[in-house]
């Protein structure tokens, strides 16, 4: 995995983890790459620096917010994944289902094609995307 410094076209200023520059580069160009704050698909890699490590106690913590952004939003995860059910790609089905009557309704998360959750709107179903990937549960 690779971390860039991103950089949107209004100057927010953010990271990404890649799998190469490659896969960035793919995502860019297919407008995957989003800002955190404004969600601007015209990102570009920020200049940076390269970090050199020397151990395990100058890793970087990668599990904790870095700033009072990155904590709300984790806040936010939390709080979506202790109070609605993961569906995984069977969210556009099961919001479409629930908007019908067909199914009890629920607090549901997951995740659909974008043309899929255009059509959900399109028909008056109430989604909305999520700031952050939804994370995989067992069940």
């Amino acid at each position: 995995m690779i971390r860039y410094d991103l950089r949107c076209d209004q100057g927010h200023e953010f990271d990404g983890w890649f799998r190469n520059s490659e896969g960035f580069e793919s995502l860019r160009k297919a407008g995957q790459v989003t800002c955190a704050q404004c969600g601007s698909a015209h990102v570009e890699k920020a200049l940076m620096a390269p970090r050199v490590t020397h151990g395990r106690d100058d890793a970087p913590d990668l599990h904790s917010p870095r700033d009072p952004r990155e904590a709300a939003l984790e806040k936010l995860r939390q709080h979506v994944e202790a109070h609605s059910d993961y569906v995984g790609m069977s969210f556009a089905a099961e919001a479409r289902a629930m908007h019908e009557g067909l199914v009890p309704e629920r607090a549901i998360h997951g995740e659909a094609r974008l043309e899929d959750a255009k059509k959900l709107l399109e028909d008056g179903v109430p989604v909305a995307p999520l700031p952050f990937r939804a994370r995989q549960r067992a069940h």
